[in-house]
């Protein structure tokens, strides 16, 4: 951005630029409008490809250069593509790898450049894979991924086969995770803790959010007796690491769990079995409750062996009512099931694919193939510039290029890959795309700037509406508000619900056709005002729900998700709102949405609170209960009664005073104002002084320092507090929680930080959000040139992208504190909620804040709004709804 004023910029100067691999963490994602995916440490691979109804499991195979796999020095994401570099030895390796857009292909680009003063021959070597599934089911949260034996999602697992590309580590068998040994009944797998009393840890704590089409694999154990468990390591310390001698008897529905350990290369896990009932199928032995967890057990009699996404399967039935022992022995790259001395079951590398077959063709031009022999998906290789040597290598393929590349000389090739479900057909795309692969390239790059107009044009034919457009001189301010923009774009789907565009919450490790209801809620106005159309469709399916008992839904099936949330209530009151008072649509207050209409869907979430009161916490105020999972799910006090969503529900009853007048029900809302100073007064109460908030539960007071409460008290409360309290809060939040032109989410020196390890709710980073939410509670406190200084910077921590779900500090290089795209754990590359900096602009810095409380009319909006020393937000005003 050059110019002095700034408007719309060109896509190119929003997009992201060149990052070092030392900097970032969280590496940059694909993403075409049909699905996701990752790019990984190597010049090449992909990894968690999904485009509904397709998902691609490992990954699609390393790029080498003369027998070496060098690791990507350097990357650059745009919305198109991603590019990765490595320089050495005198020549220069770039590849550009992209999901076509709103198409089911894939594309590389390699380019070779001799940067030194001979002429050079270069070997390149492409695996070819394409482990492609089609399935209609399991897009939960946690969605199913392709193995060997199945579908099912495995996140450790495959994140450290992601994790050997690149030659950054040589195998991916074990976690180096401490993990209880269980016998019998397994339990739900998710991304889990051993025991509820654990820490709250973004690596290893989410709850088993799957689909809800699918049937869950059963959790049994069996019939039997287990004696003499011996675990023994591989490190060859003295004795072993477990020993439990006496006989365990289990049923189906037992568990019996012992002391935690590591699995190390060579630990062997040994016991005598004796099945008590013939033909059973269950599970015997669990290390850990992850899907990547060390299982023995049987199916139908005869034992299988399971760890790290895959199974095998022995081929003949263990008698019952006899001893057999039983010894799995481990390695870093394989894992040995043996009954009584005898191998029975042996994992092997993931290459070595049972599932997927592929063959090649050189007529007219070499092309590969690669068929799934559990469902109807097939995938198609072609190449584009010099023709490569072509292989067949059991679940893929390789192409080998040998170049004669002078000084200074430049030699590019393509490669395009099609999937779908006919083998011609996706032969046909990946030729066509190969034999013009620059104009293929160019057609996706134009079809994103094309989108990218469209969205701050009025009446264009890709959006149902569009959004303002900000000139400004400031350029950071401008940074991130065309951002956010972009972050919506960006996470824009357009398959999962046909005719309607869905905004996914993450990804792309998670969710590929999950909404959040709290996430929505984070960028509301920006969504009634670009998709209205798409807006009401979602509030109505989700309005139909179970709306209080789930976090969001699939968008592909329309099922809750989930565990509930105590943001419920909040976030789809602000949407509701905000879609009727921008967009006019009054009627849709009185549209049935299942049972109810949607005013008294809106009137159940603003007085939420009356059913969550309890006498043992004041009878006033709402008790969110003992479930952290339901608040901040990291923060293991923030239970019981807290200021942030009590404030919150101020503001509904207060909207809903300003509904209810707007409609001439006056004694409602003469009482309906009531109930709102009454819960007002009650917050207040609940200030510790110097900007923290106390928790109350039954038995304990706590006091804590967070953004959550400080965001939404001043979003609703700003009028009651005095000017003591307003500044207070202010300081707290830049003397604790701004850091490094980002934020904390709670304060580092709360004694419950140590225990809260998480860079989304925790000490150590902030949500995406959270920088908009604090921006515009400083605003209303008064502070619009604190939020203004908040705002502009927020582009610094993206990571050479856009904002991840989780941002985290760390230190830089220079010893300073730096935020950066947080990668460990479950977080989310990219989260709708990103958007939030983008909709605190337009409701800290230009006061656009439609309420029902201030009555609710589209027509008093403006259609542009300057403010000095800031700039303009134009072409606000929206005609009001037809419907």
């Amino acid at each position: 951005m050059t110019r002095t004023t700034f408007g719309v910029p060109d896509l190119d100067d929003v997009a992201g630029h060149w990052v070092d691999a030392d900097e970032i963490a969280h590496l940059p994602s694909l993403r075409n409008q049909l699905g996701q995916s990752h790019v990984n440490s190597d010049l090449a691979s992909t990894s968690w490809l999904v485009a509904p109804p397709f998902t691609l499991g490992y990954h699609t195979g390393e790029l080498r250069v003369d027998g070496r796999t060098p690791a990507a020095q350097r990357f650059r994401w745009k919305p198109w593509g991603v590019l990765r570099e490595h320089r050495g030895d005198g020549l220069l390796i770039r590849t550009d790898t992209r999901m076509a857009l709103s198409r089911d292909l894939l594309l590389w680009q390699i380019s070779v450049t001799n940067e030194g003063d001979r002429a050079r021959t270069v070997e390149l070597s492409q695996d070819l894979y394409a482990m492609v599934a089609h399935t209609e089911t399991g897009y939960g949260w946690l969605y199913d991924v392709p193995w060997n034996h199945g579908n099912h999602h495995d996140f450790m697992a495959l994140e450290r086969i992601r994790a050997t590309t690149g030659g950054r580590a040589p195998s991916y068998l074990l976690s180096p995770a401490p993990r209880l040994l269980r016998l019998g009944r397994p339990r739900v797998p998710g991304i889990q803790r051993d025991e509820d009393t654990g820490p709250m840890l973004l690596d290893d704590a989410l709850p088993s959010h799957f689909s809800p089409d699918k049937e869950p694999e059963p959790r049994t154990g069996v019939a039997a007796t287990v004696r003499s468990l011996q675990v023994s390591s591989g490190d060859g310390g003295p004795g072993p690491v477990l020993d439990v001698d006496g006989p365990v008897t289990l049923t189906p529905d037992d568990e019996a769990a012992f002391d935690a350990f590591v699995l190390t290369p060579g630990t062997a896990v040994s016991f005598d079995l004796r099945l008590d009932a013939a033909g059973q199928s269950g599970t015997v032995l669990t290390h850990g409750n992850h899907p990547d967890s060390l299982q023995i057990g049987v199916e139908d009699g005869r034992l299988w062996l399971g760890i790290t996404g895959e199974r095998e399967y022995g081929t003949e039935a263990l008698p019952d009512g006899t001893w057999n022992r039983v010894s799995a022995n481990v390695e870093a790259d394989h894992a040995v099931l043996t009954v009584d001395g005898k191998e029975v079951a042996r994992t092997r590398h993931w290459t070595e694919s049972h599932r997927w077959t592929s063959r090649t063709t050189e007529d007219p031009d070499p092309q590969l193939t690669v068929e799934d022999t559990r469902s109807a998906a097939r995938a198609g290789y072609a190449f584009s510039g010099p023709s490569p040597a072509l292989s067949s290598l059991g679940a893929g393929g390789r192409a080998t290029w040998t170049l004669d590349v002078e000084p200074g000389q430049t030699l590019t090739l393509g490669i395009a890959c099609a999937y779908g479900t006919d083998t011609d057909q996706v032969l046909a795309q990946a030729r066509a795309a190969a034999q013009d692969f620059e104009a293929t390239l160019r057609a996706g790059e134009d079809g994103w700037h094309r989108h990218w107009t469209q969205m701050f044009t009025p009446g264009n034919p890709d959006f149902s509406g569009h959004l303002p457009t900000l000139d400004t001189q400031d350029a950071g301010l401008a940074k991130t508000y065309y951002m956010g923009a972009l972050q919506l774009l960006y996470m824009r789907n357009t398959r999962i619900r046909p005719g309607e565009p869905v905004f996914l919450t993450g990804g792309p490790r998670l969710g590929p056709t999950t909404t959040y209801f709290w996430d929505h809620s984070e960028w509301s106005r920006m969504y009634a005002l670009l998709e209205p159309a798409g807006l009401r469709s979602w509030l109505l399916r989700v309005l139909a729900g179970p709306y209080r008992e789930s976090f969001g839904i699939d968008a592909r099936s329309g099922g809750p998700l989930g565990n509930a949330y105590s943001a419920n209530d909040h976030a789809l009151f602000r949407l509701i709102e905000h879609y009727v008072c921008i967009t006019g649509d009054t009627g849709f207050l009185d549209t049935p949405a299942g049972a109810a209409t949607v005013l008294e869907h809106l009137e159940r979430l603003g007085f939420g609170w009356r059913d969550r009161r309890r006498p043992a916490t004041g009878g006033v105020l709402a008790d969110f209960g003992d479930d952290p999972w339901q608040l901040l799910e990291c923060v293991p006090s923030y239970t019981g009664v807290v200021a942030s969503f009590n404030g919150a529900y101020v503001g509904t009853t207060r909207s809903l005073a300003g509904l209810y007048r707007r409609r001439g029900r006056h004694q409602d809302a003469d009482r309906a104002e009531a109930e709102a100073r009454q819960l007002a007064d009650a917050v207040l109460d609940l200030y510790a002084g110097d900007g923290r908030w106390h928790i109350r539960r039954p038995d304990a007071t706590d006091t804590i320092g967070h953004c959550l409460d400080f965001g939404l008290v001043a979003a609703s409360l700003h009028e009651d507090l005095d000017p003591r309290v307003r500044r207070e809060m202010a300081d707290f939040v830049e003397s604790d929680l701004l850091v490094a032109g980002w934020m904390r989410a709670l304060s580092p020196n709360d004694p419950i930080a140590a225990t809260s390890d998480r860079p989304d709710h925790g000490a150590g980073g902030a949500f995406c959000a959270w920088p908009g939410v604090t921006a515009h509670g400083l605003a209303r406190l008064g502070f619009r040139d604190r939020a203004l200084a908040l705002l502009r910077d927020l582009s610094s921590a993206a990571s050479g992208g856009l904002w991840g779900q989780a941002m985290e500090i760390v230190t830089g290089p220079d010893g300073r504190p730096r935020a950066r795209v947080a990668e460990r754990g479950v977080s989310n590359r990219e989260t709708i909620a990103g958007a939030a900096g983008a909709e605190a602009v337009m409701s800290a810095l230009f006061d656009l804040n439609p309420s029902f409380a201030d009555g609710g009319d589209p027509e008093s909006l403006p259609d542009s709004i300057t403010v000095d020393g800031i700039g303009t937000l134009s072409g606000i005003r929206r005609r009001p709804h037809s419907a």
